[in-house]
This record gives structure tokens, C-alpha cells and sequence, in this order.
């Protein structure tokens, strides 16, 4: 990077370093802090320019109905979980997710994974308390560890350092995985067999025997080439922690815009989205797609303010927004704002995240979600979309390609009395590899009811 796209760079953080930033970790030693993100500045991107472009291109196909999106990764990923084997097994999910979607919607499938970034997490509370003993709460790998020890939860800016060098890893091996063979066509139908085959999903047999049909006509035809052995999924994560994000900011060679080099996609927190906050302000500078998730208390105002801020010029593929209201809201709440972005004319894409509204407590206490809510929210999505003419661009769920115990119901019907058996998520429930099948079955059913 040349000493002017720093200079660049610098001028331009101090339209966002004079706003409320909300939600930072609290470093003790500013020195530190400087030292990392001055190392990061140093450092490869992540991602490129022209890939955000090329992604940006496909979501705005997304918003004319002639693509669907589909998100899904960790809630919050973990360093030490950052394995061959995890890694796998979800972009595994994601591919068989895709290919049902594919075939339900006759669409394109734009894969992101919540992967190679999503380290932090915003919470309700700054503490914890435990057995009378207070200290901070868990934000994420990147900023503190998870074990409930004062060393463990400090705010530590090295593991700024660590996120990236573990989202290098795990770019590195999606880009093997999707390039190297695994995401063939063929192979990741294959996988699939083993779902429908089980009693419990007899309900979606008729579709898998569709796919298999399909497949084994572009077999039998001969068709070949890398669109059938080859595919992209991009990385995204909510970009919280503004000194990593502006550390891993750089000046595109062929526009001299910038971008965000940490992940194709990053979005704006439902906590983080306030109009005259920094991440916002932040945002509103790069060239990248971005999201905003956006609540049941968001107003038409809220939605119009943020189109404003993000994409005054209205360019295609630039803007997505991604509600997270809740299954018995979302029928109410939904309709006003996506009738001001559709009256305003300006592109948007619209994306539903049906994990963060619903979720409850067992009587256990342990956090969870309810399949059946999480369906409900989805069902109440796409109902809002066929009645103002508008285009459901995907979903945005958490999920693991891992068979955990999280999530409540499903066909396999995981009960309260078993959800600790398995589980190992250290922020939210997540969707196990089963239930994100049968998700992706219900949701092709419903691409086809919609005719959408």
C-alpha cells in the first residue's frame, strides 16, 4: 500500500473517529492498540476490490428476483475451532443448501459465509456474573477469550493479529475446498442422499428425487466444464471492531475508492446502525456491499435516513438490508419499511435473518430457538414480499455443518431435555447440519408456492 492511501485512509477516519462508537472493546494500553493495527496496515488484504465488485454485481441480480442469497456460517467463530474438519462440514452444508435452493427457486445462488471474520459479537451486558464473581463478557475471539478468568477476558488487541491470520487459514482453505473438486455438482447431491433417506424427511423426498433426476440427465448428457466442478462462496461478518476494520481498509488501484479488504460483505449491527454513529459514518466511505440488519422497532424514517447515508445514488447491489424481527412481528413490523424503500425507488435487496428475533430460554435456562419460529419468520417474509410486489433476496442464518444439539424441534425433533447433550456454540444457537437441510427444503417449497 503506497504512504498516500494512508494518508487517504487516516483523513478519512476522522470523519468517523468524532462519532459514538458503540459497542468497542475497552483496550487499557493505547500504545498496543497502535502497534497491531499499525502491523495489520502492513499486511495482504483479506479479499479484493474486483471480488466485492463481481459480488456486488450477483446481489443486485438478488434484488430483481433473478437470484437468491444465501448466508450461513457461526455465530461467532472461534479460533479453536477453526479446523480442517469444522471448515468442511460447513461449507459442506452451504453447497447441498444451495443446490436445493437452486433447484427449488431455478435461480442463481449467491453463497456468503458467516466465516474468515466473524469473531465478535456484540452483547446486552459489558459483565457477567458467575458463583458472585463479575468480570467482562465474552465479545468474540478477537477481542477476549471465552473461559470465565479475569487473564482470559481482557480486552487483548493481539487477538486482532490472530483474527486475522486465522481468517487467512480459513479463506485459504474455502477457496480449496470450492475450487479443488469438492463443491462438483454431482458430489454434493451425493451427500445429500443420506438426509432423505432418513423417515424423519420423508416429506421432501419428491424434490431430492427431482435433483438426483437432474443430475443424473447432466451426467448422462456429457456436460462439462468448471461451472459444474467450480463454485465461489464470498466471506462476510458484522463489522464491529472499527480499529481491525480500519486497519484492513485499502485504496482500490483502479478507482482509488476504498474498500474493505476483511471480507467481501460486512454489515452494520442492529445495536451499531444508529444514523449519525461511527459505524455508519464508517460504511458510507467504502465501495463494498454492506448490510444493515434492522429490528422490529425500525421505522420507514430509520430505512429512508440509512438509504440516504449508504446509497444516495442508488446503485444497484450496493445495499442490503437484513431484518431480524421476530416471528409473531414480522408480519406487522416489515410491511411499512419495505413499502417506504419500495415508494423512495432506490435498489435495496432484502434479506431475512430469522435466528435473532426468536430467540428464548429453555426451562433450563440454556439459550436456544425454535425451528417451527424460525420457519414462521421466514414463511412471514416471503407473505410480505408476494403482497407489495417485491423480491425476497435470501436468508441469513447460523448454522454449523457439525451435528450439535442448539436448536429446538426439526423433523429429528432435538428436545429440551437434550439440548445440552451437544452443545457447543459459545454466543447463539445454531442450525445443525439436519435442520439447515430441512431448511433449505422448506424454503425451496416455498420459492415455488411464491413463484418467486
Amino acid at each position: 500500500m503506497f504512504q498516500d492511501d494512508n494518508s487517504v485512509i487516516t483523513s478519512l477516519a476522522q470523519t468517523w473517529r468524532n462519532k459514538p462508537a458503540k459497542h468497542q472493546p475497552c483496550y487499557e494500553d493505547p500504545k498496543h492498540l497502535k502497534e497491531v493495527t499499525d502491523y495489520l496496515r502492513t499486511m495482504p488484504p483479506l479479499v479484493f476490490a474486483g471480488e466485492c465488485d463481481q459480488l456486488k454485481g450477483q446481489i443486485a441480480n438478488a434484488q430483481k428476483g433473478e437470484a437468491f442469497m444465501l448466508f450461513g456460517g457461526d455465530c461467532a467463530e472461534s479460533f479453536e475451532h477453526t479446523t480442517a474438519d469444522r471448515i468442511g462440514n460447513k461449507v459442506r452444508t452451504i453447497l447441498q443448501m444451495a443446490v436445493i435452493l437452486t433447484y427449488g427457486a431455478s435461480v442463481p445462488v449467491v453463497k456468503i459465509g458467516r466465516m474468515a471474520g466473524q469473531y465478535s459479537k456484540p452483547r446486552s451486558s459489558d459483565t457477567e456474573t458467575i458463583d458472585g464473581v463479575t468480570l467482562p463478557s465474552y465479545l468474540g475471539d478477537s477481542i477476549n477469550g471465552f473461559d470465565f478468568t479475569p487473564e482470559s477476558r481482557l480486552h487483548d488487541p493481539e487477538r486482532l493479529t490472530k483474527a486475522y491470520l486465522y481468517s487467512v487459514s480459513t479463506l485459504n482453505l474455502v477457496r480449496a475446498f470450492t475450487r479443488g473438486g469438492f463443491a462438483d455438482l454431482r458430489n454434493v447431491h451425493k451427500w445429500n442422499q443420506g438426509f432423505v433417506s432418513n423417515p424423519a424427511y420423508e416429506r421432501y423426498e419428491n424434490m431430492a428425487s427431482e435433483i438426483n433426476r437432474a443430475m443424473k440427465f447432466v451426467h448422462a448428457s456429457g456436460i462439462e466444464g468448471p461451472e459444474l466442478k467450480q463454485t465461489q462462496i464470498y466471506s462476510s461478518h458484522e463489522a464491529l471492531v472499527i480499529p481491525f476494520e480500519e486497519a484492513l481498509m485499502r485504496i482500490d488501484s483502479r478507482t482509488r475508492t476504498p474498500y474493505f479488504t476483511s471480507a467481501h460483505f460486512l454489515w452494520i449491527g442492529e445495536r451499531t446502525r444508529g444514523i449519525d454513529d461511527a459505524h455508519v459514518e464508517m460504511f458510507s466511505h467504502v465501495r463494498n456491499p454492506i448490510g444493515v440488519k434492522l429490528g422490529p422497532t425500525t421505522n420507514p424514517d430509520d430505512v429512508l435516513r440509512l438509504i440516504d447515508k449508504l446509497n444516495p445514488d442508488g446503485e444497484e447491489g450496493r445495499l442490503t438490508f437484513i431484518t431480524r424481527m421476530g416471528a409473531g412481528t414480522i408480519r406487522e413490523a416489515m410491511p411499512k419499511i419495505v413499502e417506504a424503500a419500495k415508494k423512495d425507488g432506490r435498489p435495496v435487496t432484502w434479506v431475512s435473518d430469522p435466528m435473532h428475533g426468536n430467540t428464548i430460554k429453555a426451562s433450563n435456562g440454556i439459550k436456544t430457538r425454535r425451528f417451527n419460529d424460525i420457519m414462521d419468520e421466514i414463511r412471514g417474509f416471503f407473505e410480505v414480499h408476494e403482497v407489495l410486489g417485491t423480491h425476497p433476496g435470501g436468508i441469513h442464518v447460523e448454522l454449523t455443518g457439525d451435528d450439535v444439539t442448539e436448536i429446538l424441534g426439526g423433523s429429528e425433533e432435538i428436545l429440551e431435555d437434550t439440548l445440552a447433550e451437544r452443545y457447543e456454540s459459545l454466543v447463539d444457537p445454531r442450525l445443525n447440519h439436519q435442520q439447515s437441510l430441512e431448511v433449505a427444503y422448506q424454503i425451496a417449497e416455498m420459492l415455488r408456492e411464491f413463484h418467486l
